[in-house]
């Protein structure tokens, strides 16, 4: 295992603006803080009081108040993790395709991960960025309604050591023996990577073929058998067979196929 040497670098983001930030660029701004209690909260914070947030990364080098999908919380020591929240102008995309943002954005980051680690992610339906049993990173998506933009917020465990991990089931590169622990080198590989894949989903009206194809490649969802609890306190097993148009998951039941957009979905061993 990779050795901190008892000291975490703060994030430089002097090459990451120059080749991302700027008129003709995929951003706007990049604004980095010590610390905030969640940087999806902020910046729908911000768009709610009018500011336009299209274009606008805030990174974080500690969240006291991180949370992922249902709610759930997490947190990390400062500068252990790569987080940060996405302003995406979603206007020229139908809504019924607004649910493949947090797949695309998983499939940027493990694409960047294998790229700049040789560490190669799977995605678990919807938001889970998975390395084994281990989750590596989550992904939030929220509207900022009225408008439309979506905050897109993504977590990567760096540094995370088993002592310090909140929950027994994460990983982070560290612990997977990953040398590359460059969070600085990693983000800009991240955004570029994103706001690629970003810049497609608008340019096409939602997902295209090279999207779906590539999200299947890397998910570890389908093709096993899962168990999703829905919202209204129905749950349904079967198989997960595919993704639908609008990012939904395609369960067979046995008595037909359910899709499923919102849930809590769990691998069945």
């Amino acid at each position: 295992m990779a050795e901190l040497n008892g000291h975490r670098p703060a994030l430089d983001v002097t090459g990451v603006r120059r080749d991302l930030v700027g008129p003709d660029r995929a951003l706007r701004l990049i604004d980095v803080v010590d610390s905030t209690g969640s940087t999806n909260a902020d910046l729908l914070t911000r768009c709610a009081d009018g500011e336009d947030i299209a274009g606008l990364v805030l990174v974080a080098e500690h969240q006291s108040s991180g949370r992922g999908r249902l709610g759930r919380p997490w947190s990390a020591p400062a500068r252990s993790q790569i987080t940060f929240s996405l302003g995406v102008d979603a206007s020229g995309a139908p809504p019924g395709s607004w649910g493949w943002l947090p797949l695309l954005t998983g499939v940027a980051a493990a694409d960047a991960v294998a790229a700049t680690t040789g560490i190669s992610p799977g995605l678990k339906w919807p938001n889970d960025i998975m390395v084994g049993e281990g989750k590596l990173g989550g992904i939030l998506a929220e509207v900022a309604a009225p408008h439309p933009v979506i905050v897109v917020g993504l977590g990567l465990n760096v540094t995370l050591t088993v002592e310090e991990a909140p929950d027994p089931r994460a990983t982070s590169l560290l612990m997977l023996g990953s040398t590359m622990l460059d969070r600085s080198a990693l983000l800009g590989s991240i955004l570029a990577e994103l706001t690629a894949r970003i810049d497609r989903w608008q340019a096409t009206g939602g997902p295209d073929r090279g999207l779906v194809a590539d999200y299947l490649a890397r998910s570890v969802t389908v093709g096993t058998r899962v168990h999703a609890q829905l919202p209204g306190d129905r749950d349904i097993t079967g198989m997960a067979t595919g993704i639908g148009q609008l990012g939904e998951l395609q369960i067979d039941t046995g008595a037909g196929i359910v899709s499923v957009s919102a849930g809590d979905v769990t691998h069945v061993r």
